[in-house]
C-alpha cells in the first residue's frame, strides 16, 4: 500500500468518525430535548441535521473517487465499501433523531404523561451500541463487533416493555392516546438506532473477515478466530 493511499485511507476513517460523533451528538440531544422539554435543543437537533447530511454526501463522493483512483482489492476494497455502507446508517440515524425531535415538540403541546425512565434507558443503550460499533470498526475488531449484535436483545426488550406499558395507559383513558402513542413512536426509533448500529457491527465483521453475518441467528454469528 501506497503511503498517498495509506493517507486517504485514514483520512476517510477520520470523516466517518466526524459523522459518528455528530450523529451521537443529534441522539444525545434529541432525548435531552424530550426529557427536559426544551423546544429549542430540539429545534437546534433538526436544524443541525443539514451537516449530517453533507457529511454522507462527501464522504460517498470521496469513497468513490477512491475506488476510481486505486482500484483497490481485498481488505482496503472492503474498507472503503464499509465505509460506503457505514455512512448510510449513520445518515438515518441523524433522521431518527429529528423524529425523535419532531416528536418531542409535539409532545410539548400536553403535560407530560409519565416520568422519562426506560426511555432514557433505552437511548443510553443505543448511543453505547453505536459507540462501540464506531470503536470497532477504528480498530477493526470483529470480537467487540459481535457484542454489539449481542446488545440489541436488550434494546428490543426494553422497546416491547415500554409499549406495554403505554398500552395500560391508553387503555385507562382515551386521552392519553395521542402523547401514549407518541412515546412508542420515541422507543421505536430509538429500537431502529439499534438496528443500525448492528448494522454498522456486522459490517465491520465482513470488512475485517470476508465473512456476510446478516440475516443469521446471533449464536450462529461467532466469526471464525484466525
Amino acid at each position: 500500500m501506497t503511503r498517498k493511499l495509506e493517507h486517504d485511507l485514514t483520512d476517510l476513517k477520520d470523516r466517518v468518525l466526524r459523522m459518528g460523533s455528530l450523529v451521537e451528538d443529534a441522539i444525545r440531544k434529541s432525548i435531552k430535548a424530550l426529557v427536559e422539554r426544551d423546544r429549542d435543543l430540539a429545534l437546534s437537533v433538526i436544524d443541525g441535521d443539514h451537516v449530517i447530511n453533507t457529511y454522507d454526501v462527501e464522504i460517498e463522493e470521496e469513497c468513490i473517487r477512491l475506488l476510481a483512483i486505486w482500484q483497490p482489492t481485498g481488505s482496503n476494497l472492503r474498507f472503503i465499501t464499509t465505509a460506503i455502507k457505514i455512512i448510510t446508517d449513520l445518515e438515518r440515524m441523524g433522521d431518527l433523531a429529528v423524529d425523535i425531535c419532531e416528536r418531542t415538540i409535539e409532545l410539548l403541546e400536553e403535560p407530560q404523561l409519565k416520568p422519562y425512565i426506560d426511555i432514557p434507558r433505552m437511548a443510553e443503550a443505543s448511543q453505547k451500541m453505536l459507540k462501540n460499533s464506531l470503536d470497532a470498526f477504528v480498530s477493526r475488531d470483529p470480537d467487540s463487533a459481535m457484542k454489539v449484535c449481542e446488545a440489541d436483545d436488550f434494546v428490543d426488550n426494553l422497546n416491547q416493555q415500554i409499549f406495554n406499558e403505554l398500552l395500560v395507559y391508553m387503555l385507562q383513558d382515551p386521552r392519553n392516546i395521542s402523547r401514549a402513542v407518541r412515546l412508542t413512536y420515541v422507543a421505536k426509533y430509538l429500537e431502529r438506532i439499534g438496528d443500525h448500529a448492528t448494522n454498522i457491527a456486522e459490517m465491520v465483521v465482513y470488512m475485517v473477515k470476508g465473512k456476510v453475518i446478516r440475516h443469521m441467528a446471533c449464536e450462529m454469528r461467532e466469526p471464525d478466530k484466525q
